[in-house]
């Protein structure tokens, strides 16, 4: 899995039906209202704090192309004047009076919004969470001067010239519905946003069905289910937007092929990128990534050895990301233009022979599996992070996916991992983007 831009995530899915125990194991204690609204509570009293965060199923893969980065502007507009709070400015210095830190986030497949507040601000932060997602008014004056904070993102990504090759690599991987893989969006759907669009996105998607609460922090169970019933409680069931508007699903590659990004850069940029496995269709392989990226990313691995300390690269990463709709694999490597050719070569061959036995050692395994394990423990330090965390994959997978995470992760063997590259990266159709300079690309004559 793969530290997102918008997210700083890493856990991966298991099947449904984890024992009881596990969430226990974690502190975490769930319930559903009877409006359908997932409640979560990560207990941890170590200091009086609570963070109140919202996560919503939505995010770039809910988007045709006219709707094509309006769930990032949505997000911008929760903290905008709503039916309780009349502007925006009255609606910070509430925040402020709450003693809050507060953000939102996007990414393709899920949205959030949190409060972080002292213990004894809570129920005013429940009340003003309510509000701001029941009830935003989406002014036209409020709306008009967002637009150009959501493009200035969008600027300043296009000034990175890796932004550029991940782009014109993924138009290509996924060819057909590109805009549900696109979180930042399309410039002029942003800028030509309606009020009546964001309505729409309100309708369809913001509803307690398709959403969790999640509160951690120095809260007990029992309390957190009651406020939540209390506060949430009256917010109205709607239709599931998924059988509504139904999510299409990738299709495969149409076939391997190269695109080059011309920009002023010092070194010749390769970027591979394949179709990688769903987390709810093929969840035994995304514990198999995670292991097997973990491993490559050592410097004591063959991969490692066999690219970069033979002076063909300077750096070389794989990695897959865990996603719910086609996880992506990517390959990440930079090199000069004298070695282009022969280093294209090297990782052609290299990635023949890691499903091959011996690629890697037992204990190479072994020590990526505790690792990942203990990563795993650390994120679970800070409730405000936590939360985030546990939000992410009650979108993503479910929240017995990351409960189950540690014994999964344990149970991978060689063939697991072989059987993982045989199916989704060996002779596979790729994407390979290539970014360099207009006279290194003269160079590697492309």
């Amino acid at each position: 899995m793969q530290r997102g831009v918008l997210l700083t995530l890493a856990l991966a899915f298991l099947a449904a039906g984890a024992p009881r125990a596990d969430a226990q194991k974690y502190q975490i204690s769930r319930t559903t209202l009877a409006n359908g609204l997932d409640v979560v509570v990560v207990h941890n009293p170590s200091v009086p704090l609570v963070t109140v965060e919202i996560d919503v199923h939505n995010g770039a893969y809910t988007e045709a192309p006219e709707y094509n980065g309006l769930s990032h502007l949505y997000e911008h507009m929760f903290f905008k004047a709503n039916h309780a709070i009349p502007s925006q400015e009255k609606y910070m210095a509430r925040l402020r009076e709450l003693g809050a830190s507060w953000n939102g986030t996007t990414s393709d497949e899920r949205v959030n919004y949190f409060f972080t507040v002292p213990r004894d601000s809570l129920v005013p932060a429940l009340v003003f969470m309510y509000n701001a997602i029941t009830g935003p008014l989406f002014l036209q004056e409020e709306l008009v001067r967002e637009r150009p904070v959501v493009t200035g993102e969008y600027d300043r990504a296009e000034s990175n010239p890796y932004f550029l090759l991940n782009r014109a690599v993924d138009t290509l991987v996924w060819w057909k519905y590109y805009t549900r893989k696109n979180a930042l969006g399309d410039r002029h759907v942003i800028l030509t946003a309606t009020t009546a669009k964001m309505q729409t996105i309100e309708d369809r998607y913001y509803l307690p069905n398709n959403a969790a609460l999640i509160l951690a922090g120095d809260i007990a169970p029992e309390e957190g289910f009651r406020l939540a019933k209390e506060c949430f409680g009256a917010w109205k069931r709607g239709p599931d937007p998924f059988k509504a508007y139904p999510v299409p699903p990738h299709p495969p590659i149409r076939k391997s092929e190269t695109t080059v990004v011309e920009a002023p850069v010092n070194a010749v940029t390769i970027m591979m990128k394949w179709q990688g496995p769903s987390v709810r269709k093929d969840p035994g392989a995304t514990y198999a990534a995670d292991v097997l990226s973990f491993i490559l990313s050592q410097k004591t691995s063959r991969f490692y050895k066999d690219l970069v300390e033979s002076g063909l690269l300077y750096s070389v990463n794989l990695q897959y990301q865990t996603d719910d709709q086609t996880g992506p694999i990517m390959l990440f490597a930079q090199t000069s233009a004298g070695n282009f050719a022969r280093a294209k070569a090297a990782i052609a061959a290299e990635l023949g022979k890691m499903a091959e036995p011996g690629y890697f050692t037992d204990e190479q395994l072994k020590n990526a599996k505790t690792i990942l394990s203990i990563d795993g423990k650390y994120e679970r330090e800070r409730p405000s992070l936590f939360a985030h965390t546990v939000g992410y994959w009650w979108a993503i997978g479910g929240l017995d996916y990351y409960f189950g995470y540690d014994d999964h992760l344990r149970q991978v063997t060689p063939a697991d991992i072989a059987k993982y590259l045989n199916d989704y990266v060996e002779g596979k159709p790729c994407i390979t983007g290539v970014l360099a300079s207009a006279r290194d690309r003269k160079t590697i004559g492309l």
